[in-house]
C-alpha cells in the first residue's frame, strides 16, 4: 500500500531508450544487431521505441536531471534502500527484477529516481521529536491482519455486515476486494509494523483488539474492512537507530503530492529544456503547463 510516482516498467523503458540514444559518439546506422535476416541498427532500434515510448520516457528522463540538478541523492542512500528492499522481498527479489525486465543496476536507478521526488515533495516539511517518538513507539507492537479493500463506503459495509454475520473471511476477501493481492491471499497480511501500511489503517489496525472486525476505514485506496487476528512485540532496535527512517516516512505521509507536479514544471522552466526531435517536441507540454487541481469536494 505504498505509493511511487513512477512504475518500475516506465523506469525500464527509460533505461532502454535512453541507453539507444545517449552514446552520441557512435554511429545509429551501424548494426547492433547483425542476422541472415537483415540487420537492425540504432537509429531503427530508437525510433522504434520513440513511438511506443518516447513521450513518456523523455518526460521522465527530464524530470530525473532536472530534480538532480536541485536534489542530492548520494550512492549511498541510493545502495541503503536497495538493500533494504532486497531484504524485505527476500528470495522473490531476483525474480521480480525478472518479472520486470530489469537489471540490479536499472532498479538502482528507479530508485535514484523516486528518492529524488521524494526529496522535492517533502521539502519544507516539519516533523517534530514527538511524532517521532509517537511513531517508534507504534513500530514496537507487530501486527498480523487481514483485510478486504473496496471502492466505496456502501460496499464496505456489506462486507462488515457479512463478516459480523459469520461469513467466511477469506472467501469474502476473495469475492469482494478490489486488490488483486488480497484476492489471492484471501486479505491476509502477515506480520508487519504500522509503519509499513498507510497511517489511516496502521490507526485503525492499531486500535483493535484480536479477532475483531473493525467498521470501514478510508484509505487513499478506498475502503479496508480490517481484522487483527495477533499481535506481538517487535525488535526494531534503538529510537536512534530508526530516527531518520521515521522522521522521512513522516515527511512523506505529510507531503501533499499535489505539489510535486507544479514544483517539477517551475525546475524545467528554469532550465530552458530545448527538445530536439520534432517528433518528441510535445513531450513536456503537459508538465509545464499543469492544469489547476479541481477543488475537493465536500464530504
Amino acid at each position: 500500500m505504498k505509493k511511487s510516482v513512477l512504475t518500475l516498467t516506465l523506469a525500464a523503458s527509460v533505461l532502454a531508450l535512453s541507453a539507444c540514444s545517449g552514446d552520441s559518439a557512435s554511429d545509429d546506422s551501424s548494426a547492433i544487431v547483425t542476422s541472415k535476416a537483415g540487420d537492425i541498427s540504432k537509429n531503427e532500434l530508437y525510433e522504434e521505441m520513440k513511438q511506443s515510448v518516447g513521450k513518456q520516457a523523455l518526460q521522465v528522463l527530464i524530470i530525473e536531471k532536472v530534480l538532480a540538478s536541485e536534489y542530492e541523492v548520494s550512492d549511498k542512500e541510493v545502495k541503503a534502500q536497495f538493500d533494504k528492499e532486497k531484504k524485505e522481498m527476500g528470495e522473490g527479489f531476483d525474480q521480480y527484477l525478472a518479472q520486470q525486465g530489469q537489471t540490479e543496476e536499472g532498479y538502482k536507478k528507479y530508485i535514484r529516481l523516486n528518492l529524488l521526488q521524494e526529496k522535492a515533495l517533502t521539502e519544507g516539511v516539519k516533523v517534530s521529536d514527538k511524532e517521532v517518538e509517537a511513531q517508534y513507539k507504534n513500530m514496537q507492537t507487530e501486527l498480523n491482519a487481514r483485510h478486504v479493500l473496496v471502492a466505496d463506503e456502501a460496499t464496505a459495509k456489506e462486507v462488515k455486515a457479512k463478516l459480523d454475520g459469520g461469513a467466511d473471511f477469506a472467501e469474502v476477501a476473495k469475492e469482494y476486494s478490489t486488490e488483486q493481492a488480497a484476492q489471492e491471499s484471501g486479505g491476509e497480511l502477515g506480520w508487519f509494523t504500522p509503519d509499513k501500511m498507510v497511517k489511516e489503517f496502521s490507526d485503525a489496525a492499531l486500535a483493535l483488539e484480536k479477532n475483531t472486525i473493525s467498521e470501514p476505514v478510508k484509505s487513499e485506496f478506498g475502503f479496508h474492512i480490517i481484522e487483527v487476528t495477533d499481535k506481538r512485540e517487535a525488535d526494531i532496535g534503538t529510537l536512534e537507530e530508526n530516527k531518520a527512517e521515521i522522521t522521512k516516512t513522516l515527511k512523506l505521509q505529510k507531503a501533499d503530492t499535489a505539489s510535486l507536479l507544479p514544483k517539477v514544471s517551475k525546475l524545467m522552466k528554469e532550465a530552458d529544456i530545448k527538445i530536439k526531435d520534432e517528433d518528441l517536441k510535445d513531450s513536456i507540454d503537459q508538465i509545464l503547463n499543469p492544469e489547476p487541481a479541481e477543488p475537493a469536494a465536500a464530504e
